[in-house]
């Protein structure tokens, strides 16, 4: 018997470590829009509120390679979520997703 994980390519298992870690590039890139805890953020006059990160409703994809696909490249056509492929390495964006997935089992 053979057993498939379905996760990133190349992701890492989720440990304490990369959690961690998915926590603090989170704090300082995604924390402003989305807030500390994932609960999403109000918007402005010039953006639409960000959407909270740990409801069963995700409008971008909920699999750990869509939140990646969205991290890497924003969230097209209007890129209210800008693209972190300039900004983040790829294992940098795995530990987010880790991060991300942490905090639905804090609910």
């Amino acid at each position: 018997m053979v057993c498939l994980s379905v996760a990133v390519a190349g992701q890492v298992p989720a440990t304490q470590e990369s959690i961690a870690a998915g926590q603090q590039l989170y704090l300082r890139n995604c924390a402003s829009c989305h807030g500390r805890t994932g609960q999403g953020g109000p918007g402005n006059d010039l953006i639409p509120a960000a959407p909270g990160l740990t409801g069963d409703k995700w409008d971008h994809g909920s699999t750990d390679q869509a939140i990646f696909d969205n991290i890497k490249n924003g969230i097209a056509p209007d890129f209210n979520m800008v693209p972190f492929k300039d900004k983040l390495k790829d294992d940098e964006i795995r530990s987010v997703v880790a991060f991300i997935r942490s905090l639905e089992k804090k609910k």
